[in-house]
């Protein structure tokens, strides 16, 4: 039988898109446009979060 892993979340600050291209306005010598790359700063690039862990009421 198939094991079914759970779906993780999808990062709020990228909606999934985890790695975008960046133009720097510059060109390269053969006439394309240089661009970097920058990863999500929330998920480092992979699109996905862990759930936030639920706190622990201490106290009254």
């Amino acid at each position: 039988m198939p094991q079914h892993t759970p779906r993780r979340p999808i990062c709020a600050h990228c909606d999934g898109f985890p790695k975008v291209a960046v133009t720097t306005g510059q060109t390269t010598p053969t006439g394309q446009r240089h661009t970097i790359t920058a990863d999500c700063p929330a998920c480092h690039g992979t699109g996905h979060t862990t759930p936030a862990r639920a706190y622990a009421r201490i106290g009254r």
